[in-house]
């Protein structure tokens, strides 16, 4: 009890000395600074706090009159300042105790998904390749697309060191290379991975032409026409896409927006069905955004085990996940090499960079194989420029720019979805990378909707494509890493207008 109370004394004291340190540099209320100035900027500061982790949900704010005296404004001011924030949905006013950050409220989030308890064939491939085939253009604001910011000054020194190789040495893009990658890159890959939690091995891994390949490779590595993958749901398109190419059946398995996979469904499934594999995006899942918690990975693990069936790892936004350090793979509690690891650099860096890989543990010969009869090796400059830019420090530093600016395009965007969208909407709270997840009231049709919306030129995901059978149809997908602050609140905007229509003809008919 001692000891608890000196931590706690020890906490308050810190947090008093960061205030003191941090706070202090505001612009203090002098003639001519017009009172709104000095509201606002308090207001940013402790936005800031909130939002780096300073404060966590539910903690206790400091105190009207406190960051008064602290500021040397008036308690006016900060009565305003903290008006703003709960405008903002960040902190709550209680009663005789202050004020709090707030909690992240269950009911706003998207509803746990309930798909059909039966293995499916995937079908929405027409959907999903009108989709690709629309490209942006500067009248529109298409969101529809999960594409990382590539206008980042911290990739100069990438695109250089990539320059520099196709005048200096270009007949090393000509010629065939190791079929498993090169070492240069497979040795800084090991390096990355430390990170997640794994230790591995050059010779553990297999570079590939993107993620997509990776998850297509591992796919047909562990099975063969005609079976049964357990997978999320909902689930990107894209790993729907490699399972119908594979002539495989999807066992859709219910998701929790938090915390993800529904372990429970899980084991259910994997004692009634013939299930091959568990395919899974537990880090920065796309489309909802969230993180399985240690403890449930490796839970998800031992159901592998238990059951002696591979799990193939999606792991391509671990690296920009808001969490420092960045959370573990499944592949961390692997102890006997049935978890097959895929990544790339498409959503850290750049797609157009064609760079991905596999940690294949026990299937490593299988995957070699088939990498071999599909693509047999992929280009070599792109693979050197990228392990240079690991190995100068360029990758950590970019990795660092990207998690605070996808952070903070997120909070703009959910204030604009709560700003303009109905109020029953509801929407995921992506804990990395540059996706959410929409949903909508039941009555809705995504599919109808994104047609209108492309007319005014906003795009974005339909809710079926993630789904085998097109479920999700009052649900849809957002990226907010690639357009501006104003264009997103465009985009928002208008899909208010065009929902309000909707509505309209709805209580018309």
């Amino acid at each position: 009890m001692a000891e608890q109370t000196e931590i706690c004394m020890v906490k308050s004291i810190q947090k008093k000395a960061y205030n003191q340190v941090i706070f202090q540099p505001m612009l203090r209320h002098r003639k001519g600074t017009h009172i709104m100035i000095l509201y606002q900027n308090l207001a940013n500061r402790l936005r800031e706090h909130i939002q780096h982790g300073f404060y966590k949900p539910g903690d206790k704010l400091p105190s009207v009159r406190q960051l008064a005296q602290e500021h040397g404004v008036s308690i006016s001011t900060v009565q305003e300042a903290y008006r703003q924030l709960e405008q903002d949905a960040l902190v709550e006013a209680r009663p005789k105790s202050g004020y709090f950050v707030c909690s992240r409220k269950k009911d706003s989030l998207p509803s746990i998904s309930r798909p059909p308890q039966r293995p499916l064939e995937v079908s929405q491939w027409e959907e999903v390749l009108n989709m690709l085939m629309i490209r942006s253009n500067n009248k529109g604001v298409q969101l529809q697309h999960a594409m990382p910011d590539m206008k980042a000054s911290t990739l100069k020194p990438l695109l250089k060191t990539l320059a520099d190789l196709s005048k200096q040495k270009p007949e090393l893009g000509l010629g065939y290379a190791d079929i498993r990658g090169t070492e240069e890159l497979r040795t800084q890959l090991c390096r990355l991975a430390v990170a997640s939690g794994c230790q591995l091995h050059p010779d553990d891994l297999v570079v590939t032409s993107g993620c997509q390949e990776a998850l297509s490779v591992c796919l047909r590595a562990v099975t063969k026409p005609g079976d049964i993958i357990a997978i999320e749901s909902p689930s990107f398109y894209g790993s729907m896409q490699a399972i119908k190419a594979a002539n495989l059946k999807a066992m859709e398995i219910p998701t929790h927006p938090e915390t993800g996979i529904s372990l429970e469904a899980l084991e259910l499934a994997l004692d009634q069905w013939p299930i091959k594999a568990i395919f899974v995006t537990p880090t920065c899942n796309n489309p909802m955004g969230y993180t399985m918690p240690d403890d449930k990975k490796e839970q998800l693990y031992r159901l592998a085990q238990s059951y002696d069936i591979a799990i193939i790892e999606d792991d391509i936004y671990g690296d920009i996940s808001y969490q420092f350090p960045r959370p573990k793979t499944i592949k961390s509690f692997d102890t006997d090499g049935r978890v097959l690891l895929c990544s790339s650099f498409s959503k850290t860096i750049a797609p157009g960079m064609r760079v991905g890989w596999i940690a294949p543990g026990r299937y490593r010969d299988k995957v070699t194989h088939i990498k071999y009869v599909s693509s047999s090796m992929c280009p070599v400059l792109p693979q050197l420029a990228i392990a240079k830019f690991i190995r100068l420090g360029g990758y950590a530093k970019h990795i660092r720019q990207m998690r605070q600016h996808y952070e903070q395009q997120r909070d703009h965007l959910l204030r604009a979805i709560k700003t303009y969208l109905p109020s029953d909407t509801r929407v995921s709270f992506p804990d990395g990378s540059f996706i959410l997840w929409v949903e909508l009231h039941t009555n809705i049709d995504s599919m109808k909707l994104v047609e209108q919306c492309r007319e005014e030129g906003v795009g974005f995901a339909p809710g079926p494509l993630f789904s085998a059978t097109g479920k999700y149809r009052n649900c849809f997908r957002l990226n907010f890493s690639e357009q501006n602050a104003e264009k997103r609140e465009w985009a928002v905007k208008t899909l208010a207008t065009i929902l309000q229509g909707f509505e309209l003809r709805a209580k018309a008919g």
